[in-house]
């Protein structure tokens, strides 16, 4: 029997903003002691995939980040990972159809998959192992299983499980019925009643049993999904699919295109500590407070505040005369909140993006396959960024429309085409790159090198740039 960890690996994270935001989202996030919460779940699935495999799916974007940070959690067992990569999200039913594919072609019909959100934080690892152990059980016996939470206050923001009959011999039940996120009148109906769970969005399922069930409960995705899965072609040792095709399958939930009308359903009474941190407040609970009730990460100074959460940058913050605030400081955006509204961050991204601000997307610091930059000035008529690439990477070969480039070497030395010419660039040398003029940068050596950046011209945006090769897979054809 193989089990097979599939983690789903990606989301926006708009509650937790400015931390979290759509190029570097809450699973990439590092939380209080250093960690990440994409770390901590694959460290977990490592602890029970039998042979050390997991899958990711993932997007391309994600798939770098994904890949190093997996690479430092557990390096020997890199070259057993498999990646695939989405063009763009479809919900979780043609993900997880499509890894139930990949799962039955490498493994067989009786491979069980264990599908786990790559942004959920789980501590009691025993109770955890525990209950994936009844999970395989029971994806043996032809259920399709669901991890339920018990819950221990009325929340409004998860859906619930309503168990029904106890299954003979394992800490499960048949599953009844699924609720959707309800009132806080229903919440506390279901938490009184002592039948419901919470939803915690992970299962423990036979891929070839969910292929049966699917093509029986929804053939419309479980044909789109075929049809794209049979697209898959491997690039930079990860599997993606025909974009055109893959824009086809449906968008909709595991929950909505299987789970409500299989045959054999079961929810564990799973007794693990589970935090999907779906806001600030979810991240404060994380630390101790002092005698205030104050939970502070970072720097940061408390003056007669109260039940305020702080999480400092490079700053200090300091509150005065406060009660019940969040303070949350990046190096280009400053959240304050009141700590009851909480679940309104959302709405201040979505402004963000309806008046396309980068904010909504993009850090200071960006972080790209071959490395990272950070903008150190975004004026009107230039945009100076500090560019970190990483060893014997390549940026594409490129070339724009609106802007001139300036390079200086600060640390380290380049390989650089610069139009007709190939050259190396050594530490305080630099190179111009004007308008329309295909050039590209490469780190030939074994450590990072640096260099500053500065872009003149009318428009700085992303799309100014016009690839002709490049190694990763992001040529604008895609």
């Amino acid at each position: 029997m193989n089990l097979i960890p599939v983690i789903l690996s990606g989301g926006a994270g708009t509650r937790l903003w400015p931390v979290s935001r759509r190029a570097y989202p809450k699973p990439f996030m590092q939380l209080s002691d250093g960690s990440t919460l994409a770390e901590l779940t694959f460290k977990r699935a490592l602890e029970v995939s039998d042979g050390g495999t997991v899958m990711t799916i993932t997007s391309r974007d994600y798939y770098f980040i994904c890949r190093d940070i997996y690479a430092k959690a557990a390096k020997s067992e890199l070259h057993k990972q498999i990646f695939m990569l989405e063009p763009m999200g479809r919900n979780t039913a043609p993900a997880i159809a499509l890894a139930a594919f990949e799962v039955q072609q490498r493994f067989g019909d009786d491979a069980v998959m264990l599908v786990m959100p790559s942004d959920h934080l789980i501590q009691n690892k025993k109770a955890f192992k525990s209950a994936v152990e009844t999970g395989t059980k029971l994806a043996q016996k032809g259920y399709i299983a669901t991890f339920g939470i018990y819950p221990t206050s009325p929340e409004t923001g998860y859906g619930y499980i309503k168990a029904g009959n106890p299954i003979s011999g394992f800490e499960a039940a048949v599953i009844d019925e699924f609720k959707e996120k309800p009132d806080l009148q229903t919440a506390k109906q279901y938490l009184e009643s002592g039948k419901y769970s919470w939803n915690s969005g992970m299962f423990c399922l036979k891929a070839s049993h969910l292929l049966k069930e699917m093509k029986t409960i929804s053939p419309d995705v479980y044909q789109a999904a075929l049809n794209c899965f049979q697209t898959k072609n491997m690039q930079n040792s990860a599997i993606e699919f025909n974009t055109k095709v893959f824009a086809k399958m449906p968008n909709i939930s595991i929950d909505y295109a299987v789970m409500e009308k299989a045959q054999k359903r079961a929810v564990i009474d799973s007794r693990f500590d589970w935090n999907d941190i779906g806001s600030w407040n979810s991240m404060a609970e994380l630390l101790e407070s002092d005698a205030k009730g104050n939970r502070i990460e970072g720097k940061a100074i408390t003056v007669d505040s109260t039940n305020c959460y702080i999480r400092g940058g490079d700053r200090i913050v300091a509150t005065v005369g406060v009660d019940n605030l969040m303070v949350v400081d990046t190096k280009d955006a400053v959240l304050i909140a009141h700590r009851d509204k909480s679940q309104g961050v959302k709405d201040v991204v979505q402004f963000l993006k309806s008046n396309n601000h980068e904010a909504a997307v993009y850090h200071q610091t960006v972080h790209r396959p071959w490395g990272s930059y950070t903008v150190l000035e975004d004026a009107i008529d230039c945009k100076v960024k500090r560019l970190i690439v990483k060893p014997g990477q390549i940026l594409s070969l490129q070339k724009h429309q609106r802007r001139s480039e300036h390079w200086t070497m600060v640390h380290g030395t380049a390989k650089v085409v610069n139009g007709d010419e190939e050259f190396l660039l050594e530490k305080n040398q630099s190179t111009y790159i004007p308008v329309d003029t295909i050039h590209r940068l490469e780190n030939p050596t074994d450590k990072d090198i640096a260099l500053i950046e500065v872009q003149c011209g009318d428009y700085f945006g992303e799309d100014d740039i016009e690839r002709l090769e490049d190694i990763y897979g992001r040529l604008n054809d895609d």
